[in-house]
């Protein structure tokens, strides 16, 4: 599949497929997180959304893309936890097989999470080369179609219907803000935003410990030297070439945050917003308490990715 970027009509196609699958997730409020940010915060809560991430619609319009033919072969993907676990749950509701190739060290909840969806783990030592030579593998051995985490425009497709919904929900938003990883969710939300709202201010929530998008946005090149060292777990992926694309031509602002200011906006979205999240998701919260200028009076829009948090194994 070509890594070219999605336009508004391929989201909207992507939205029209995956509806009979995909929920639309809420958008809440919280007084206190308010008064805290000094913004009227509306918080997307795709930790609700089908597998508990926001990676079940990319990975679903990626599934029902497919021809007849293709999907008999399966489909097959490397991922830390989330987006396996979401290609695991489109296959099966087309009823194809769905490989997942997993680095060593991925969250427990999430592993549980792919064999409860009965996709086949593949393991592989932590590098990206090892995710993508394992996923060259198993392509050659089954004939598996590739849904890239990221870099894939059907992808990113369907992680923009995140946009549409909320715009629909709440129409009068002046900034948004994504968490930034591989940049499959930034860069799509980007570009249906921006294709509604022109106007929109558009921000990325970044680890400071893994920050090769700020990094590359500021030297106007990809940078690939970050060794990723963070607690987001769903974020220690290089933004992918077509992701950054994106991001430069939407003129995407991102923020970094340090684990310490995650950890602390986790620990506020459990206790104001009564939401388990990630420690990835409760960036943008990090982010906009860090930048409070950049967001202070403004109706900000902030994607909570997911809610798949290993409960044994707490940051705090």
């Amino acid at each position: 599949m070509s890594a070219a970027l999605p336009t508004l009509a391929q989201v909207r196609d992507a939205a029209a497929r995956i509806a009979p699958h995909a929920r639309v997730t809420p958008v809440l409020r919280s007084a206190a997180l308010d008064e805290l940010a000094g913004a009227e915060l509306h918080f997307k809560c795709e930790n609700l959304q089908r597998g508990g991430a926001f990676k079940f619609r990319g990975a679903c319009n990626a599934v029902w893309s497919l021809s007849d033919e293709e999907a008999a072969r399966g489909v097959v993907t490397h991922s830390s936890g989330n987006h396996g676990n979401a290609l695991a749950l489109a296959a099966a509701t087309r009823g194809i097989q769905a490989h997942v190739v997993v680095p060593e060290g991925a969250v427990q909840a999430k592993l549980d999470a792919i064999a409860r969806a009965v996709g086949i783990v593949h393991r592989c030592a932590r590098t990206q080369a090892a995710r993508e030579a394992m996923c060259a593998q198993v392509q050659a051995q089954t004939g598996a179609a590739l849904v890239h985490p990221y870099a894939d425009a059907r992808v990113m497709a369907g992680q923009g219907t995140i946009a549409l919904e909320l715009l629909k929900q709440v129409p009068q938003l002046d900034a948004l803000i994504t968490p930034v990883g591989g940049g499959g969710l930034a860069a799509g939300v980007a570009i249906a935003a921006h294709a509604l709202r022109s106007d929109l201010a558009l921000f990325g929530a970044e680890p400071a410990g893994a920050d090769d998008a700020a990094r590359s946005l500021a030297a106007g090149a990809r940078v690939t030297s970050v060794v990723p060292d963070t607690l987001c777990d769903g974020l220690r992926a290089l933004v992918g070439e077509p992701n950054l694309e994106a991001l430069r031509a939407h003129r995407v602002e991102v923020v970094t945050v340090s684990d310490a200011e995650t950890i602390a906006a986790m620990r506020l979205l459990w206790s104001e917003l009564k939401q388990v999240v990630e420690v990835s998701s409760a960036t943008v919260l990090a982010a906009v308490l860090k930048a409070r200028a950049r967001f202070a009076g403004r109706r900000v829009g902030l994607v909570l990715t997911g809610g798949n948090v290993d409960l044994d194994a707490l940051p705090w």
